[in-house]
Parts: C-alpha cells; sequence; structure tokens
C-alpha cells in the first residue's frame, strides 16, 4: 500500500508540476505581449506626437509658420463656345479668374488678352463634353489652359486658373 500511495502521490506532483508549468508559460507569454504591446504604444506615440523642434515660449512667433504671400486676381472675359458633338449643338459656357503673383504681372498679361483669348477659344471648341464630365476631367481643363496661358504670355507667369462659372448645356 505504502508503494501506491507513493505512486499517486508521485502522478499528483506530475498533475500539479504540469499545471504550475502551464502556469508559469501563461504568465511568460503574457508578459512578453505586454513588453511589446508597450513598445509598440510608445514608438507610435514618439513617432505621432513627437517633434524635434522645442515647443514655442508664449510669447515667441513661431518660426516655421509662413506668411501666405499676397496674390491677385484677374476677371477675364465670359467665354461661350460650340463643343465639339456628332449632331445636337452643345455649349460651354465658362467664366475665369487667372491668379497672379502682383498687380505688376497683370499690366504684363493685358497687351497679351487677345492672343489668350484665342487660345482658349480653340482649346475649347475641340473638347467634347464627355472630356468635361468629373473633377478629373476639370482638373484637366484647368491644367491645359493654365499651359496655354503660359505660353502666351511668357516670360509673365499665371500661377493659377480658377473657374469661377462652368456650364455645359
Amino acid at each position: 500500500m505504502a508503494d501506491e500511495n507513493a505512486a499517486g502521490d508521485e502522478d499528483e506532483d506530475a498533475a500539479a508540476g504540469s499545471a504550475g508549468g502551464g502556469k508559469k508559460k501563461l504568465f511568460l507569454f503574457g508578459g512578453i505581449g505586454l513588453v511589446v504591446l508597450l513598445a509598440v504604444g510608445g514608438g507610435a506615440y514618439f513617432f505621432l506626437m513627437g517633434s524635434d523642434s522645442p515647443a514655442p515660449t508664449p510669447g515667441e512667433a513661431d518660426p516655421l509658420m509662413e506668411v501666405q504671400k499676397p496674390v491677385v486676381f484677374y476677371d477675364l472675359p465670359e467665354m461661350t463656345v460650340n463643343l465639339a458633338t456628332d449632331g445636337r449643338s452643345t455649349y460651354l459656357k465658362v467664366r475665369i479668374a487667372l491668379e497672379v503673383e502682383n498687380r505688376g504681372m497683370i499690366d504684363q498679361i493685358q497687351p497679351f488678352l487677345p492672343r489668350i483669348l484665342d487660345a482658349f477659344q480653340i482649346y475649347l471648341r475641340e473638347l467634347r463634353p464627355a472630356d468635361l464630365e468629373g473633377s478629373a476631367g476639370l482638373f484637366r481643363l484647368k491644367e491645359e489652359l493654365l499651359r496655354r496661358i503660359n505660353l502666351s504670355v511668357y516670360p509673365a507667369k499665371v500661377e493659377g486658373v480658377l473657374f469661377k462659372e462652368i456650364l455645359v448645356q
């Protein structure tokens, strides 16, 4: 019987040892997971919230803040053109403003106004209504008009073409 009790005690010790080993593994993996989680969280905080420059003092202006340059807008006359279609007449009515650096640039551009309007009219007449669909079509139109106007007024430079009104009918 003593042998049976000794064998039973050994089985209980083995079961307790394996259960204790399982708890040790659980604590070990949980601890490693917690360390990894804290490291990832700290790294994310550092990269997202951290800053290389010191915080500005309340009385000090921010040295990185850029001052927005003043711009001047010049309105072109309203244009109505017939678009290229296969049958039915389709018209494009457009009002455009040009963005330039200063008033002196407008004085340089005004003598070229007939050339600008001619370049716009020729290009706009080649368009189909499908070319003007969606924001991508209008973006391409804006970029092409900007390219054409800068070719027409060189050495002066237009910074942007802005649509005030655009109507396809």
